[in-house]
């Protein structure tokens, strides 16, 4: 790991700091706006969707709507530009999806799960990848489904443990590789380390790992092209990128890793400007943004003649301390290079900007 110095290096600047009466679970933008939703748990139980509008260096609070349980997370990615709704996964396995403008009862609704919804993630909407709109949620209860909201209950995908396999609980999930009407694949973690990659076009598992500790987060760099690359964070304050552009027959995807901190990396998240930037947020309260450099050549043959992918290098741009709590939460603004929010359990949302993104 190489670290950046000098002038040219980003600032992480705390824009604007919110308390809130409620513990946050996720924050999202909403697309084409200055708004932004915080999702969460009320102290007696409940679940919480407030959605703010930033004006300058203040938060104002548009909308605050109270749901009858805790909402672990949420996403707009299978929604249209247009009408913006946000699908939220609940701590009792329920999958919603939201009209903001009229949040009383959700447009959709399906018990997803036997048990709490951990994450969310959302597909071929907002003009982003081809193929249907979907969404895939991961739980506790071992399954990860996918969901075509034009289609009433039941999940168009269902991976679950096999027979005789016991479940493990499902901390993340992420789509990928929608470049066309055909391909798509779901990138899932689970508790004891495993990562899975399921493809969604052959309805078959096409790749897995274990690497040795709870997997937090995953995501693709971008969700829209040929798989390119995939980051897996974990309990243990280590994360791994894979290069997903060559797959060898037994050693699978070449990776790197890096020993980010000492306590948990809750989530990354990619800049949607610049596929090879993301941050990394951790149980010590502190952002980690870093950037990937790509090898010479990607690609080497083994002494059989197979391709096998080359892994390149991790350069630490900046790193900030925020909270004496995990952040927990985190999401890029798609619109605006370099603002990001997050929400920490502090209980404050935070609205950042991250400098000089256009000088790496």
């Amino acid at each position: 790991m190489s670290a950046v110095l000098g002038p040219e290096r980003p600032q992480v600047v705390s824009h604007v700091q919110q308390a809130l009466s409620y513990t946050v679970f996720d924050c999202k933008w909403v697309p084409r706006s200055a708004r932004l939703m915080c999702l969460g748990s009320a102290a007696r139980g409940t679940g919480v969707i407030q959605l703010y509008e930033l004006h300058g260096a203040r938060l104002e609070v548009l909308r605050e709507i109270e749901k009858p349980k805790p909402i672990k997370c949420g996403t707009f990615g299978a929604t249209s530009l247009q009408q913006r709704y946000l699908a939220t996964g609940d701590f009792d396995g329920n999958l919603n999806i939201w009209n903001l403008e009229a949040p009383e009862i959700p447009v959709y609704s399906v018990k997803g799960h036997k048990e709490i919804i951990n994450s969310i993630d959302g597909v071929g909407g907002l003009g982003i990848g081809e193929g249907a709109p979907e969404i895939v949620t991961g739980s506790r209860d071992g399954t990860v489904k996918v969901w075509d909201p034009r289609q009433n209950d039941t999940p168009v995908a269902n991976m679950e443990p096999v027979q005789g396999e016991s479940k493990r609980d499902c901390w993340t999930v992420a789509f990928g590789n929608a470049y066309n009407q055909e391909e798509r694949v779901v990138c899932a973690g689970y508790d004891n380390g495993d990562i899975k990659l399921f493809d969604l076009k052959t309805m078959s598992l096409r790749w897995e790992t274990n690497i040795k500790n709870g997997v937090c987060s995953v995501e693709f760099d971008r969700k829209d092209i040929n798989m390119n690359k995939l980051v897996a964070t974990s309990l243990e304050g280590k994360f791994h990128v894979f290069d997903m552009r060559t797959q060898h027959p037994t050693k699978g995807f070449a990776s790197v890793s890096e020993k980010a901190q000492k306590s948990t990396i809750w989530q990354v998240r990619h800049l949607p400007q610049n596929r090879d930037i993301f941050m990394t947020s951790g149980g010590s309260g502190s952002l980690h943004l870093w950037k990937y450099e790509y090898p010479a050549q990607r690609l080497k043959k083994d002494s059989e003649g197979s391709e096998m992918g080359v892994a390149g290098s991790l350069s630490l741009l900046q790193n900030v301390t925020l909270s004496t709590q995990p952040i927990s939460s985190l999401d890029w603004s798609p619109d605006k290079k370099g603002l990001c929010v997050c929400g920490a359990f502090d209980q404050t949302v935070r609205v950042l900007i991250v400098t000089k993104l256009n000088k790496i």
